[in-house]
């Protein structure tokens, strides 16, 4: 069984990478006003490019910045939608851990104005991504449109720009239609929507909670999948589309639980993309049950390698692990990943440079021994 020439491939990664130092001192600099946005690129510039070539040395066949650029996975992009700014006060996830929990407070949001897009959001980012790459595809991760919405629901959305919530969806498909398909003019074919409430909403103090914000937490899921199936109506020839679920991810740390029970059946059968980048590093994942919902044609990437802890994963173990998933689904459609990336926030995961690397050699390795 040949490895895939077309995103995803039987080898991937989620996207983000732990910021090496000289990044996280330039960005403090940059803060304090002691270096220049310019320099600070710079700095950037040539992390990106070891880090590109990191990723192609271990043989992967896609490579990504790491998301060096970014200090959140999400509210970077989010925040550059026009009609989006920052509220007053914070937003508080709490995350939990063997050791307790931890809090992540981003600004608030607010939908002040309509929904729309002034430039295409990352466009220099995925132009230098692209000019740095020789052996791997260029990927590029946004988060879904989903993500503007879940974490406040309706009561984000000022009434009198938005006196219908379905004018302000309408808004929001469109700005990210225009990104796709801007995007697809810079050249990129592989693109990556990362949604974390699609893994969210199947624990059910998640939906608990968007019950009390109003939200329909039953039907939660198919109004995001439907949504982000508007977004992809047009998506341009040639372009691979994966999305990524999982149930939080920050400093090692988790904010959610369950399997993908809840959202299979609509999920795999009704969103219109080539692949779904999974979350089973752990029994917070449940089982791969979900996966017989998944047809013919779409590809499930198995994050069985954790980014949480530094600890590498026996092969053998992987191995077994994608032949009982394989009961489920043809082991044809199956990908190997990580379970998530290993810095969603600039903060990143706990665990080394060595050890990250160690992990994505061990995913190619592996699937190089299943599927040639």
């Amino acid at each position: 069984m040949p490895d895939r020439t077309v995103p995803p491939f039987r080898a991937d990664h989620v996207g983000s990478l732990l910021r090496p130092p000289q990044v996280m001192e330039a960005r403090d600099k940059f803060a304090a006003g002691s270096i220049t946005a310019e320099q600070l690129r710079e700095i950037e510039d040539e992390a990106i490019r070891d880090v590109v070539g990191m990723q192609e040395e271990v043989g992967l066949r896609s490579a990504t910045d790491g998301e060096f650029r970014r200090a959140s996975w999400h509210m970077d992009f989010i925040y550059q939608l026009g009609g989006i700014g920052k509220a007053p006060g914070n937003i508080t996830v709490e995350f939990r851990n063997a050791d307790g929990t931890i809090e992540f407070t981003p600004a608030a949001l607010h939908v002040d104005a309509r929904v729309h897009l002034d430039h295409t959001i990352f466009a220099d980012d995925f132009r230098f991504l692209s000019q740095v790459t020789t052996s791997a595809v260029p990927k590029l991760t946004i988060p879904s449109p989903s993500m503007v919405h879940y974490r406040g629901g309706s009561a984000l959305i000022d009434p009198r720009v938005y006196p219908d919530p379905e004018e302000f969806w309408a808004d929001l498909v469109a700005a990210y239609g225009a990104e796709v398909r801007a995007l697809g003019e810079l050249g990129c074919r592989y693109l990556q929507f990362d949604d974390t409430s699609l893994a969210y909403l199947n624990d059910p103090r998640q939906r608990e909670w968007i019950a009390t914000q109003g939200g329909d937490a039953e039907h939660q899921h198919e109004i995001y999948i439907r949504h982000l199936n508007e977004v992809l109506a047009n998506k341009p020839e040639g372009m691979a589309v994966t999305t990524h679920m999982c149930r939080g991810n920050f400093r090692s740390s988790w904010a959610a639980e369950g399997g993908y029970d809840f959202v299979a059946e609509a999920l795999f059968n009704g969103l219109n993309v080539d692949g779904f980048f999974l979350e089973y590093d752990d029994e917070r994942s449940g089982g791969f049950e979900p996966l017989r919902f998944v047809p013919r044609g779409k590809m499930v990437v198995l994050g069985l390698v954790t980014t949480k802890r530094g600890e590498l994963e026996d092969r053998d173990t992987l191995k077994r692990r994608i032949e009982e998933a394989s009961r489920y689904v043809p082991i044809d459609q199956i990908c190997l990943s990580p379970q998530c990336g290993f810095s969603s926030t600039v903060e990143g995961n706990r665990l080394t440079m060595e050890q990250q690397v160690a992990k994505l050699r061990l995913i190619v390795e592996t699937a190089q021994e299943i599927w040639g």
